[in-house]
C-alpha cells in the first residue's frame, strides 16, 4: 500500500474508533500513525487498541506507528458548596489551600507548587482561559486576585499559569505508570505533556531507556522560550496549538507554529501540527473552508504530520475526517506553489558527510529523471536527513528493523520497507532496486538514487551514493561479486 502524498496523518483512537473494522478503515483512508491518549481509557482498553493496530499492520503488510500521549500533571480547583459560582469582572477572589468547599469569594487550589511560583501581577486562567484572574498578593498558601474576565467557575475546572515556570515535573505518578505500561506494550513514540524545560525531556528519556522515541509537546510559553534546548534533546515535536492558545494570545499562535515547524525541520526531527484541525467534523461529514485552509497551511509550512484528535476519537465521521485530511494533503502537494514554498524554506546544512550525501541525492534527483531516493537506515537517521531536504521524488527507507520502520511512519515522505541486513553495497543496491519496483515506484527502464553507510549496520556512517538502473542485469554487468 503506497501513499500518494508526503505529509503523514496521525489519528487519535477512542470510543468512536476502537474496533478492528474501524481501525483498519482509518488506516486504509490514510492514517499513518495512531495516537493512544493516556488521558482517557483504562490500560485494558489501551492494550486492546494496541493489539488491533498490530493485527491490522500484519494483515496489510505495512509498518504502522503508534504514539502514546501522556496526560501530564493536571492543575484543577477544588469543589464549590453550590457546585458553581458566577464571578463578576472586578470582583475579589481568593485561591488557597483550605479544603473547605468554595463560594463566590474563594476556592481550594490544592497545588502548593503554584503558590510557590506566583508573584504579584501573575495571571491565573481557569476553564481553558474563559476566566482570567490577576494576582494582587500571594503567600505560600494563598493568592488574592482580581477577576479580570468573569464567568461561571465550577467544580474541578482546570487552571493554567502562563506567566511563570512552575516547579512541577512533566511526569506525574500516573504518567510514570502509563509510560512503563506503554513501553512494555511496544509503542513507537511517547508524547510528553507539560514540557517546560529540557530537563523534563531528559528525565523522560531516562525512564524510556530507548524503548520508544520521545516527542515533546510544545503547549506552554516556557517551552516556546526554551524551544531550541528542548528540540535538541527530543526525537520529535508536537505543536499543541490548543493549549498554546489558552496560555498565549491566540494571535501569536500562527507565527509560533511557523517558527517551531521550521526549526524542527532544520534539525531533521519530525514535527506534528495538532489540535482543532477539522473540529467541525466531530458533528459534520464535511469540514469548514477555514479548517481546510488551516490543514493546508501546516502542509505548506513543511510539517511532517497533521493530527486528528476528537474528530477520529469521538466524532461521528472518523473515516471521513481522515480521508478529508488526506485529500487536502494531496491537493496541496500537487500545487506548484507548494514546491516553491518548500524549496524557499529549505535550510542548508553541510555539517557532516551525511548532510552532503543527502543534499547531493536531492540535487541529482532534481537534475535528472530519478524515480526515487532509496536510503538504508539502521536507526532512521539517514531517512530523516533525506526527508529534511524535502525532495520532489519519493523516499524509500529500507531497514532491517521493524521498530525503525514504525518510527519513520511519522517522517515526511518516508515509505518504509523491511529488508534483510546487508553486508555489501552491491546487495544493498539490488535490494533497493527490488523494493522500488515491487512497491510501484519504478520499472526496469528507470533509475534510482541509493544512499547507504559502509560499513553497514553502524549508526551514523552514511557515506556513499550511487545512481542505479532498475534493471538488475545492468547492475550485475558492472558490479561483479
Amino acid at each position: 500500500m503506497r501513499r500518494h502524498r508526503n505529509v503523514k496523518i496521525v489519528a487519535t483512537l477512542g470510543p468512536a474508533s476502537s474496533s478492528h473494522e474501524m481501525i483498519r478503515a482509518l488506516f486504509e483512508a490514510g492514517a499513518d500513525v495512531f495516537r493512544l491518549n493516556m488521558s482517557h481509557g483504562a490500560h485494558d482498553d489501551i492494550r486492546q487498541r494496541h493489539e488491533i493496530i498490530r493485527k491490522v499492520e500484519k494483515d496489510l503488510g505495512r509498518p504502522i506507528g503508534i504514539l502514546a500521549d501522556l496526560q501530564g500533571p493536571k492543575l484543577r480547583v477544588g469543589v464549590f458548596a453550590n457546585g458553581a459560582e458566577d464571578l463578576a469582572e472586578g470582583a475579589a477572589f481568593r485561591m488557597d489551600l483550605s479544603t473547605a468547599p468554595g463560594d463566590a469569594t474563594r476556592v481550594n487550589l490544592p497545588h502548593p507548587e503554584i503558590f510557590a511560583a506566583l508573584e504579584a501581577g501573575t495571571s491565573l486562567l481557569v476553564n481553558d482561559g474563559k476566566i482570567r484572574l490577576r494576582v494582587n498578593a500571594c503567600g505560600k498558601d494563598f493568592a488574592d486576585c482580581t477577576v479580570e474576565v468573569g464567568g461561571t467557575i465550577s467544580n474541578r475546572k482546570g487552571v493554567n499559569v502562563p506567566d511563570v515556570v512552575l516547579p512541577l515535573a512533566a511526569l506525574s505518578e500516573k504518567d510514570r505508570g502509563d509510560l512503563e505500561f506503554v513501553c512494555g506494550l511496544g509503542v513507537d513514540w511517547i508524547a510528553l505533556s507539560f514540557v517546560q524545560r529540557p530537563e523534563d525531556v531528559i528525565e523522560a528519556r531516562s525512564l524510556v531507556k530507548g524503548r520508544a522515541a520521545v516527542l515533546s509537546k510544545i503547549e506552554k510559553p516556557a517551552a516556546v522560550n526554551a524551544y531550541d534546548a528542548i528540540l535538541q534533546v527530543s526525537d520529535g515535536i508536537m505543536v499543541a496549538r490548543g493549549d498554546l492558545g489558552v496560555e498565549l494570545p491566540v494571535t501569536s499562535v500562527p507565527p509560533i507554529q511557523k517558527r517551531l515547524v521550521r526549526r524542527a525541520r532544520a534539525a531533521a526531527k519530525p514535527v506534528i501540527v495538532a489540535t482543532q484541525m477539522l473540529e467541525s467534523m466531530i458533528e459534520s461529514p464535511v469540514p469548514t473552508r477555514a479548517e481546510v485552509s488551516d490543514v493546508a497551511t501546516a502542509i505548506y509550512e513543511g510539517a511532517d504530520a497533521v493530527m486528528l484528535s476528537a474528530e477520529s476519537a469521538a466524532g461521528k465521521y472518523p473515516v471521513e475526517a481522515v480521508r478529508t485530511m488526506s485529500d487536502v494533503a494531496m491537493s496541496v502537494e500537487k500545487d506548484p506553489t507548494y514546491r516553491s514554498v518548500i524549496e524557499a524554506s529549505r535550510v542548508v546544512r553541510r555539517e557532516s558527510v551525511a548532510d552532503g550525501i543527502v543534499a547531493a541525492a536531492r540535487e541529482i534527483a532534481e537534475a535528472t529523471n530519478i524515480k526515487a531516493i532509496c536510503c538504508f537506515s539502521q536507526t532512521g537517521n539517514t531517512a530523516s536527513l533525506v526527508a529534511r531536504e524535502r525532495p520532489h521524488v519519493p523516499i524509500i527507507a529500507l531497514t532491517p528493523l521493524m521498530s525503525t520502520a514504525r518510527r519513520l511512519a511519522l517522517t515526511w515522505g518516508a515509505h518504509c520497507v523491511i529488508t534483510q541486513p546487508q553486508e555489501r553495497f552491491k546487495g544493498a543496491v539490488l535490494a533497493a532496486v527490488r523494493a522500488a519496483r515491487t512497491e510501484g515506484f519504478a520499472t526496469d527502464e528507470d533509475q534510482i538514487v541509493v544512499t547507504a553507510g559502509v560499513p553497514f549496520n553502524v549508526k551514523g556512517t552514511t557515506n556513499i551514493l550511487r545512481v542505479a538502473p532498475c534493471d538488475e542485469r545492468l547492475i550485475s554487468s558492472v558490479d561483479p561479486e
